[in-house]
């Protein structure tokens, strides 16, 4: 098999559809579920993995076509070097066309043609992920559109971009889980990175392996509205940080840009900012992550070259809405 070591880049690209199939389903608590895929072109999928995002498309649900995954040029080479799975996609008739979902992979492994990507599942009221989920098992297909290993520009969908910061705040809801728990095993020797992770219940809690510096706490609500652990948290730590943030408030008063999170996508991934010691990544709930975002920018006065922050998803509203 070629290893990812031998790969030439080229401008081909940076994502492609994957054909996959399910190797293992596995419960990690309540509302997570763990999924491990394999695929004939899974060794060269990239493993640049941080929070970077992928997409899953399910098989229509409904209709003379349930059952089917939607045909987006996965088997055309030379479409897939065009990248015109998307155009495909948005061109198919309303009944052929599958639902997709974004996650962010947790781990690659080439070698073996897997990936493991976590899903947050929801018993009531879930989409068609969860439906999904509630009823695959080993051997069932989609597709998954991620980064090809030997694009040049493979680590597109990557937010996290901390730099030269070595001190590191990170946020999230159970969406953001994978990205943050992934982030923090990779954390460079030398950095420091403390974790707030709000997820639905305490058996939801995880125990992810830790890279020397990084730290997790785990806010279950167990019945709280979401986001006010998170903003709890957040809080005392900026009160009880002083000197880590300090040197990495704005000169002057910023302006932030006021956003409708029912009309408008919330996301701002600023790249690495020059000789910044301090660097902020908060992801989840969008009306959550505004207030976030307004406490960290406006009210602390952290410059916002230093905070990125990401709206997953927005309660009450499926993907896309």
């Amino acid at each position: 098999m070629l290893t990812q070591t031998l790969v030439e880049k080229d401008a081909r690209p940076a994502f492609r559809p994957y054909l996959v199939s399910v190797v293992s389903i596995r419960r990690l608590s309540p509302h997570f579920v763990r999924v491990t895929f394999t695929g004939e072109l899974l060794d060269f999928f990239g493993t640049d993995r941080l929070d970077q995002r992928i997409k899953l498309m399910f098989p229509v649900e409904e209709g003379p076509h349930a059952g089917t995954l939607s045909d987006v040029g996965t088997h055309d080479e030379e479409s897939v070097l065009r990248g015109e799975w998307y155009s495909i996609w948005r061109e198919l008739p309303d009944e052929q066309r599958s639902p997709i979902r974004t996650y962010t992979v947790r781990a690659v492994r080439p070698e073996l043609r897997e990936i493991d990507v976590d899903m947050v599942v929801h018993e009531v009221g879930g989409g068609p992920a969860s439906r999904w989920v509630a009823r695959a098992v080993p051997g069932d297909e989609l597709l998954i559109i991620g980064p090809d290993a030997r694009s040049l520009s493979s680590a597109v969908g990557i937010d996290w971009q901390p730099g030269t910061a070595t001190q590191q705040l990170l946020l999230g809801d159970e969406t953001a889980a994978p990205a943050i728990c992934s982030i923090l095993e990779t954390l460079p020797e030398g950095h420091t990175a403390r974790a707030f992770i709000e997820v639905p219940t305490s058996a939801d809690v995880l125990e992810p392996w830790l890279a020397p510096g990084a730290s997790v706490t785990w806010l279950p609500r167990d019945g709280q509205p979401v986001g006010v652990l998170l903003e709890a948290a957040l809080r005392e730590w900026v009160a009880g940080n002083g000197d880590v943030i300090r040197p990495s408030l704005a000169a002057s008063a910023q302006e932030v840009e006021e956003i409708d999170v029912d009309t408008q996508l919330l996301w701002d991934s600023p790249g690495a900012a020059p000789g910044a010691k301090f660097y902020s990544w908060i992801a989840g709930e969008s009306a959550v992550i505004k207030t976030l975002r307004r406490f960290l920018v406006t009210e602390t006065g952290i410059d916002r070259k230093r905070v990125a922050f990401m709206g997953y998803w927005r309660l009450g509203r499926a993907e896309g809405q």
